[in-house]
């Protein structure tokens, strides 16, 4: 029945509209009032082949997403959204958005209810459809904050953005406690071929307290780590460990985007201190910088934020290089996490609006203690989105 659930906005509002028209790919129903429902997917093969320190690693080839969902839309008033990772087993976005022009003939912003991802930093926010990068960055696997259910609210001006809201736990049951979250960015150009994007954003978060089968309560606990910007590996050679008796984590980011034409350069900045009651607080932070030269001529693409796949010019498709160095720094007293800095390459083939072919390889460089880890990946993607 969870499950089930939240599809079931979708099922009520459905029947309510005569379909008038319908399109074989993207999967897609026209109805009478301008109202849309659609398929929508993300489904990603990966390869993955570890060199150097490979000892503690295990080539593998597996899905790494198998994201499905349906989306009910009419433009300028509303839209629904419900998606399921079957990989992972888990509820990705589900959540009701409305357009205040759409309804009060001003715009005051957009509202949205339900399960969605918090507006803390740049690549945590990026769709996985749409990750320039296999994986993200290590400052984001370890530091962002992920999807809670909740309501925020989101006001976009030609030169700038705001988004802010409260949320809770998340679908799965997981992450209990309430958080505050906001992002301000700011855009002092853009047009289809130039961005430059500037923003802060920063999160509260405030654990519930944990209840054993005995009935016995603690204060909630914590744990930092990062795998190794590889896809399909369980291995992280940065850990805090778990961090008990928690009462409150705050986060904090920076961000910035430049494009220009086939380039762009973007970084982050991200940062989290877990305040305990009666033990030290914890403090640990990492950042990258991404370059990426699109050799076909488009340019990566900009809206509401953030980025999106670049849309080939011609028949062939786009073709685009990467580079990027991430670091991040889990010590901090007597909690010894751990150092880890990598290079990662990249190619990535656009094939259409649906098609997408990935190859990248990661050198990380990591010490945690006694222990200094260079293992280096080799990692293919073969993606389909709609």
């Amino acid at each position: 029945m969870k499950r089930i659930a939240p599809l079931a906005l979708l099922a009520f509002a459905t029947p309510a509209f005569a379909a008038t028209s319908a399109s074989a790919w993207p999967p897609k129903l026209g109805f009478a009032d301008g109202t849309e429902a659609t398929f929508t997917g993300n489904f990603a093969w990966d390869v993955n082949r570890f060199a150097a320190d490979a000892g503690a690693f295990d080539d593998d080839q597996d899905w790494r997403r198998k994201e499905f969902g349906i989306a009910l839309k009419r433009k300028g008033l509303y839209d629904v959204t419900a998606s399921y990772d079957f990989q992972s087993d888990t509820w990705m976005d589900v959540a009701l958005r409305v357009e205040s022009k759409g309804l009060t003939g001003h715009d005051f912003g957009r509202w949205r209810v339900g399960q969605m991802k918090l507006p803390l930093g740049f690549e945590g926010n990026t769709a996985t459809r749409n990750g320039a990068f296999m994986e993200n960055a290590l400052p984001t696997q370890a530091f962002y904050q992920g999807r809670r259910i909740g309501v925020d609210w989101a006001l976009e001006r030609p030169r700038w953005l705001f988004n802010a809201g409260a949320y809770t736990h998340d679908l799965q049951g997981n992450n209990r406690g309430d958080s505050l979250a906001a992002r301000l960015a700011w855009t002092p150009w853009k047009d289809a071929t130039g961005v430059l994007h500037l923003g802060v954003s920063a999160t509260s978060e405030h654990p519930d307290a944990e209840t054993n089968g005995l009935g016995v309560e603690s204060a909630p606990s914590v744990r930092w780590r990062a795998r190794p910007e590889a896809s399909l590996t369980q291995v992280r050679l940065v850990d805090s460990g778990t961090l008990r008796d928690v009462r409150r984590i705050d986060r904090r980011g920076l961000e910035a985007l430049w494009i220009e034409g086939p380039w762009s350069l973007q970084g982050e900045y991200l940062q989290q201190t877990t305040r305990r009651h009666a033990l030290p607080g914890y403090r640990g932070d990492g950042w990258y910088l991404a370059g990426s030269w699109l050799l076909t001529g488009e340019s990566r693409a900009y809206g509401g934020g953030n980025v999106a796949n670049p849309r080939p010019a011609g028949r062939r498709g786009a073709v685009e290089l990467l580079a990027r160095y991430s670091r991040i720094d889990l010590d901090d007293g007597p909690v010894r996490g751990g150092r880890e800095r990598n290079w990662t390459l990249g190619a990535n083939w656009y094939l259409g609006s649906h098609l997408k072919f990935q190859a990248n390889y990661v050198h990380a460089d990591a010490r945690r203690g006694a222990q200094h880890r260079q293992p280096e990946v080799l990692q293919l993607r073969a993606q389909l989105h709609f």
